[in-house]
């Protein structure tokens, strides 16, 4: 099997396995990851095939979706990539991507592995955590967990632990400030750093209005 039949075959995988997935990580949510990461992939030394592959798989079986058990999605991406005889040493690198994607696991003191491919995949899984598209997103994941959109009297925690972030039911006003005005410092490519800085001015601009809004100024 060809790299292009294998990268098709997990699109269809894919397709399947998210049809009635929570709207932030959707197939679309995967499809914007995957284009953005091959894009980024332009201006890199990397494994295309790796890093096509931890794009499509990254948010298989979201751990948040699972009782933040962070082993399932792993596993599922492993033995399907088997199925496909994909070689040992890819299936092994994307299960390391997929472990060490998340923004929780840059909290994890613990988390040590890095590579070119991870550092693409996870720029483009965080460049859909901002700007439009992100803010979009997080009202969305916060309308799905029932959670407020707003209350001044709870102010974001700039300090949390990873178990701490998994658990936190806060408003999601304050996930802009307990993580998406986060992101643009934490790119690791010059692509990622370009296009974050956009998206950056853009959720700040919203805030700016949301505020004006609430406070009835506008």
């Amino acid at each position: 099997m060809t790299n292009t039949e294998i990268i098709e075959e997990t699109i269809v995988f894919v397709k399947e396995t998210l049809q009635g997935a929570e709207g932030g990580h959707d197939w679309f949510h995967i499809q914007r990851v995957f284009r953005n990461s091959l894009l980024i992939a332009k201006d890199e030394e990397v494994d295309s095939l790796v890093v096509s592959l931890a794009a499509l798989l990254h948010d298989i079986a979201d751990a948040k979706f699972y009782d933040g058990d962070e082993s399932i999605g792993p596993k599922m991406a492993a033995e399907f990539l088997k199925s496909l005889s994909v070689e040992e040493k890819v299936i092994n690198h994307v299960v390391k991507i997929i472990l060490n994607i998340s923004f929780s696991s840059s909290l994890d003191p613990e988390k040590s592995f890095s590579s070119k491919e991870l550092q693409v995949v996870q720029d483009a899984d965080r460049l859909d955590a901002i700007g439009a598209i992100g803010i979009a997103r997080a009202f969305n994941y916060g309308g799905f967990k029932n959670r407020g959109m707003y209350d001044p009297d709870i102010t974001p925690n700039l300090n949390m632990s990873k178990e701490e972030y998994k658990k936190s039911n806060a408003p999601t006003i304050n996930h802009f400030y307990e993580k998406l005005l986060l992101l643009k410092d934490k790119m690791n490519t010059a692509s990622g750093k370009r296009i974050a800085e956009e998206r950056h001015q853009f959720m700040l601009q919203y805030l700016e209005q949301f505020y004006m809004e609430w406070n009835g100024n506008a």
